[in-house]
């Protein structure tokens, strides 16, 4: 069973799939997490996110750089959003993430192009949204929650530009497949929106 959850930043795609992993018992790949440690690389390499040829070099980084709490920083997701609009890029992280979805056994996997170019064939496709608003509210609270001095209005900001690179970028734009089920968390509460998303996905694989 092969799980494609997309949607853009912040809007709870990461958590839902995570627990939906739990769930049914199957591994869970943030692939977002591949695009930040790339982006992280490039910062570390003195390089330039907007430049191909960085971007690519710094796709070789060591494995043990995806549990750097760094990766997780709002600075990070945006050098990830940038060096993510290279076609080399994404073509070199193309296997590793159609490894794992086709593992034995199954995945869910989230992030931006999934069920469109990572796992077009994925039993269940979701595309998980909310208002720009939302997320940044969301995202605002995560962040002051854990001590960081940001405005909200800087925050909106940040997940707008992000918004406008994923959806236009010329390779794997982030879209709902035509065939995901759309599910706007913009008014619920985590536990909502899992619950919302875990009904969806029982009645697509008919299952009680």
């Amino acid at each position: 069973m092969i799980i494609a959850v997309d949607g853009p930043t912040a809007s709870g795609k990461g958590t839902i799939a995570q627990k939906l992993g739990a769930h049914f018992g199957i591994p869970h790949l943030d692939t977002g997490l591949l695009y930040r440690a790339v982006g992280y690389q490039v910062q570390l390499n003195d390089g330039d996110p907007d430049s191909e040829g960085d971007a690519v070099a710094a796709c070789g980084f060591a494995d043990d750089l995806l549990a750097d709490p760094a990766l997780r920083s709002e600075g990070t997701g945006s050098l990830a959003s940038r060096v993510s609009v290279h076609p080399a890029v994404r073509s070199a992280l193309f296997e590793r993430q159609r490894s794992f979805a086709t593992q034995t056994g199954g995945a869910v996997l989230d992030g931006r192009d999934i069920g469109t170019i990572i796992a077009p064939d994925a039993d269940v496709k979701l595309f998980i949204t909310a208002s720009v608003q939302a997320r940044a509210r969301r995202r605002w609270l995560e962040m002051t929650g854990r001590g960081v001095d940001v405005q909200l209005a800087d925050v909106e900001a940040d997940i707008a530009k992000r918004d406008a690179r994923d959806i236009n970028r010329a390779d794997a734009p982030l879209k709902a497949a035509p065939e995901a089920l759309v599910i706007d968390t913009t008014s619920f509460d985590r536990e909502q929106a899992f619950e919302t998303v875990l009904d969806a996905v029982k009645t697509a694989l008919a299952l009680d």
